[in-house]
């Protein structure tokens, strides 16, 4: 992929980025409403979070592909409106804190349907939005959160600098909260663009930070993006780290304790440590651990319209060749081509 065609996650747009937020927005907007503004209450704070819940819960399962363009639709033509509309400070608040919440969701959408550098450029933008959203109401929590969206996308797309940078502002705006769950999210997110970077010690580091944090329980539990780094995910994560860092025996244990112990409860998700899991298993030389686990994984993948599961594929019917004639391997080939040859978004 071209540099230029790579529009947020850069050093340049991480400052623009963070130059966005003007907090005394909503306290404006409550004095100045324009004649004819919808009055806007709990009610339709409450419609948003729903439909971010519900919307969110459909793109964990079966990939972003499936739901985008419904929730840009939502966003467009019934949440823009009240954004614009006549509400108290406090109900501006919650307003914009959930509406960052669907922005981030569209965001992730497109990231996951596809690499093309449209929707490369759509999620970008989605995620700065989000960040200026969460910032003018208050939320750290969604401010860092939206910061990780760049940095995930820059860990990605191979540009370590800029991935670090933005992990370190993840962590920055995060600091102080006191949600252990998003702690550990925004320092896993720090130690993966460490390890990409080469820096063994700040993502050893960071790593444990992280796992430190996802031991603890949360004081108070909630429903922000962040809190749904559950256990599961954290220990997938920090596998792909380890794999990262070269311990692919430990990497291998985070992903069976993703898998068997805290389970994974959304289809896509645990296609995508299948595949990982497989992976790590043929680089230590065990093959049949490895078709096991890929076997499980064209079972769960079916269906789903994710960039990463399209890409798992790709990666296990090109690593079968090296098992070529086994009568295992040649199945799970075949299966495997039938997924790739699905019709894509």
């Amino acid at each position: 992929m071209r540099r230029r065609n790579f529009l947020a996650a850069t050093s340049g747009y991480a400052l623009s980025a963070l130059a966005l937020p003007d907090p005394e927005s909503i306290t404006r907007r409550t004095a100045a409403a324009p004649p004819g503004a919808v009055r806007v209450g709990t009610g339709e704070v409450a419609a948003v979070t729903h439909m971010v819940t519900a919307l969110g819960d459909a793109a964990a399962e079966l990939g972003g592909g499936h739901a985008r363009h419904l929730a840009v639709r939502y966003l467009t033509e019934d949440v823009a409106p009240w954004l614009n509309g006549r509400y108290t400070e406090a109900t501006g608040r919650e307003l914009f804190a959930a509406t960052s919440q669907l922005v981030h969701l569209a965001g992730w959408m497109a990231q996951d349907e596809g690499d093309t550098p449209e929707n490369r450029g759509r999620a970008q933008q989605y995620y700065a939005h989000a960040y200026r959203l969460a910032a003018e109401a208050g939320d750290p929590e969604l401010s860092a959160t939206a910061l990780r969206g760049m940095a995930v996308q820059a860990i990605d797309l191979g540009h370590r600098a800029e991935a670090v940078q933005l992990g370190e502002a993840c962590v920055r705006h995060g600091r102080h909260l006191e949600n252990p769950r998003a702690v550990a999210y925004y320092e896993a997110t720090l130690a993966n663009a460490a390890a990409q970077d080469g820096d063994r010690r700040a993502a050893t580091r960071h790593l444990a930070l992280s796992e430190s944090a996802i031991g603890r329980p949360s004081a108070h539990p909630g429903d922000s993006w962040a809190a749904h780094y559950s256990p599961g995910r954290w220990a997938h994560e920090s596998g792909m780290i380890l794999t990262r860092l070269g311990d692919l025996c430990a990497a291998e244990e985070h992903l069976r304790l993703a898998l068997d112990i805290h389970g994974l409860d959304r289809r896509r998700t645990r296609a995508i440590v299948l595949a990982d899991l497989g992976g790590i298993r043929l680089r230590q030389g065990d093959a049949d651990g490895a078709l096991a686990a890929w076997g499980e994984f064209v079972t769960c993948a079916d269906g789903i319209r994710s960039v990463k599961v399209r890409t798992a594929i790709d990666d296990i019917r090109t690593r079968l060749n090296r098992l070529e004639g086994r009568a295992e391997a040649d199945e799970l080939r075949a299966r495997a081509a039938g997924l790739a040859a699905a019709p894509r978004p």
